[in-house]
């Protein structure tokens, strides 16, 4: 075992050690905490591309053969009773950690400039560490309880990163919404971790052949059926599928992430691309063996693994079309993600590990240049985020344009230059080839056509076309007139402008990784996959070639419709109806609304999770409330009988006793004095009464 993998715990501790200094750091302390930040993160960074280094050199050894466990907690007497943590360092975790650390590290960076007014920039990064080494202690865990941990301490992070504004209610909204969504699908995958302890006795993933996904263990939980003839691995796989499903955003469970983005910017761009939502992505790849275990002969495409696939085309598909008709910048680049996660969870089901990561490597560097590019439009037109009220900003902000093209291009999947082509293409050759049904590849060439549409007239209505804003026009002329632009919190509120270096810096570094990173695993060389043990396709193929070739026809489409509709003949103004609300049916109202699924939600489960509170708030108060007050008053009366008969009965018939005893007592005791001369007398006094009876009865 080399030094890497024994101190693997260094990754994640580093920026949560950042996050617990600076979280005892007075407020005033800016440069201090954001500095503490990025250099853990930096560190981070190093160490994981150690880690990954010592991961190509040992050939991409498995999990097997690359774990470090210690005994956590003991419970019970013997070996039984102990329950062990651990790390593994396998090419999942070490791609990953790369990804996250890098990402990340630019993303801590491109925040000392997004976050320079505000007054909570020290609480800012410390929560921003916490987020970071929560992520990289999920990515890490050798056992299914410390992901769970750590998995928890993400959704805390994010409840206080996307809530940071709480003084706006759309945020303190968004951040209660995402936390209790989420919770829906951990409440699933702590039943699967359950279950999974209950049937295996661990917890580990490896542990020298006894882990939960080590052939021993697989082939007891594919032996083992539930009553309703299901193997348990498939049963427990799609508890914990279920968790991804909350984290990643996926049908049902969307809603919180589109309003993630209520958040600042660069917490969008850390949960949209490199944290959070890769998390159930990640979860899916790791607990893989046991999603896709089958007994011998049966067919490959196990219950969980379809799940997966279908789950995640009709996500892809569904999120892509309700960014078509929304007009916050942001909120287009969330439901890309929804819809772009889609797309991973139909690789992994459809392709296996390798496909699904692929897309979730390349989706990571893409998106946050693209959350960080809508950041820096923002920042540049005075926290704007209307892209009907923007228009001709190209000539504004040249740099955020050409970094921004770059990853709208490489999200539409654009042909042989971006990454995005290469790994969507991968998960559409699979989804083709998949033999259960070819539906999830026709809902993916559908996603990929209406991402590039709407990723095209994002691109129109903000860069190009005419400046739509009236106030940035004033603005203008009054500056050409001579008249000194007016700031408003240190922000120009002329026309837009550049984003400093710290943040277009980090946006060209993106860029640059959006177009390279694809080359890693096309078809002529897939060392991506090869380096996640999966074994590679047939090569540049007739057939690969010609679905490329369909792919790039598609992208081709969707941009021509959007540059057709809003690039040829953009609008003039901002209050200009939208092209596509001439749509036949009323569609595009429900698309703008998304579907109504939030409204459903409303009147559905909100509205009678409302009514169930209300009406345990009425047991409670009148019925167990009633019932304990009734108790209560039987209670007091049953006290105060016991009082009147302990006083009036039992105490006043003792107490006379008492008094009667006590008096006579007195009597006999002056009988008893111990004076010679009283009992003469008594004595006296008898005889003389005595004789008296006798004379007198003598003389009867």
């Amino acid at each position: 075992m080399t030094w890497i993998v024994k101190y693997l715990w260094l990754i994640p501790a580093l920026p949560m050690l950042a996050a617990g200094i600076s979280a005892l750091a007075p407020q005033r302390c800016r440069k201090f905490s954001s500095s503490l930040a990025i250099g853990s993160m930096g560190l981070a960074l190093l160490l994981s591309l150690w880690a990954f280094v010592n991961s190509v050199q040992q050939g991409g050894v498995d999990g097997a053969d690359r774990y470090f466990n210690f005994a956590w907690l003991q419970f019970a007497a013997g070996d039984a009773g102990i329950l062990k943590l651990g790390w593994v360092l396998d090419p999942l975790t070490a791609v990953m950690l790369v990804m996250v650390t890098f990402v990340g590290l630019l993303i801590f960076i491109y925040s000392v400039g997004y976050m320079a007014h505000d007054e909570n920039f020290t609480r800012f990064f410390t929560f921003l560490s916490l987020f970071a080494g929560a992520m990289l202690g999920v990515v890490i865990a050798n056992s299914l309880l410390l992901l769970f941990i750590c998995w928890e301490l993400v959704g805390l992070t994010s409840y206080l990163l996307i809530g940071f504004w709480y003084h706006k209610p759309s945020a303190a909204a968004a951040a209660k919404k995402a936390f209790i969504t989420t919770r829906i699908g951990d409440v699933a995958l702590l039943l699967g971790m359950v279950w999974l302890y209950h049937e295996t006795g661990t917890l580990l993933f490896y542990d020298d052949g006894a882990g939960c996904l080590e052939t021993s263990a697989l082939a007891k939980l594919i032996a083992t059926t539930t009553s309703v003839g299901m193997a348990v691995s498939t049963a427990i796989g799609l508890l914990i599928f279920a968790g991804a499903v909350g984290k990643s955003g996926q049908v049902p469970l969307h809603v919180w992430l589109p309003d993630a983005m209520e958040g600042p910017t660069p917490v969008s761009a850390l949960i949209h691309a490199a944290t959070m939502v890769a998390a159930g992505v990640f979860l899916v790849a790791r607990v893989f063996p046991l999603m896709g275990a089958h007994a011998e002969g049966a067919a490959a495409e196990t219950a969980a693994l379809q799940t997966v696939t279908w789950i995640g085309a009709i996500t892809a598909v569904f999120a892509a079309s309700i960014a078509v008709a929304q007009n916050d910048i942001k909120r287009i680049l969330a439901y890309s993600t929804v819809s772009q996660l889609g797309y991973m969870m139909m690789g992994l089901g459809t392709g296996g590990v390798a496909v699904g990561m692929f897309h979730l490597i390349t989706h990571a560097f893409f998106k946050a240049l693209l959350f960080m590019g809508a950041g820096s439009v923002i920042h540049g037109c005075q926290e704007e985020q209307d892209i009907r009220k923007m228009g001709g900003i190209r000539k504004y902000m040249p740099i955020t344009f050409a970094t921004y093209a770059v990853g709208m291009l490489a999200l539409a999947g654009f042909p042989l230059l971006f990454s995005g082509f290469w790994s969507k293409d991968e998960i559409l050759h699979a989804a083709h080839g998949w033999p259960v049904s070819h539906v999830p590849f026709y809902l993916g060439v559908a996603g990929a056509f209406l991402t590039a549409f709407y990723m095209t007239r994002q691109v129109a209505l903000v860069f190009l076309g005419p400046n739509r804003s009236r106030a940035w026009e004033s603005a203008d002329h009054s500056h050409a007139r001579g008249n000194p632009p007016t700031h408003v919190g240190g922000k120009d509120k002329g026309a837009p402008h550049e984003s400093p270096a710290v943040m277009t810096w980090p946006l060209i570094i993106l860029a640059t990784c959006a177009i390279v990173l694809g080359f890693i695993g096309t078809p002529m060389w897939p060392w991506f996959q090869s380096f996640l043990g999966q074994e590679h396709g047939e090569g540049l193929t007739t057939g690969v070639v010609a679905l490329m070739v369909v792919s790039s026809l598609i992208v081709f489409a969707g941009i021509g419709v959007g540059w057709w509709l809003y690039g040829r003949k953009p609008i003039q103004r901002a209050d200009k109806s939208d092209v596509l609300e001439k749509l036949p049916a009323g569609a595009y109202t429900w698309l703008e609304r998304k579907y109504g699924v939030d409204e459903l939600y409303e009147i559905s489960v909100i509205r009678f999770n409302a009514w169930f509170a209300r009406a345990c708030d009425f047991l409670d108060a009148w019925v167990w409330g009633g019932a304990v007050k009734l108790v209560s008053l039987i209670t007091l009366g049953l006290s105060w009988v016991s009082r009147v008969f302990d006083e009036f009965v039992i105490n006043l018939g003792f107490d006379q006793s008492c008094d009667g005893v006590s008096r006579g007592g007195k009597l006999m005791s002056r009988w008893q004095d111990g004076r010679v001369q009283n009992y003469l007398r008594v004595i006296g006094v008898a005889l003389t009464v005595l004789v008296i009876i006798l004379v007198w009865g003598g003389s009867r």
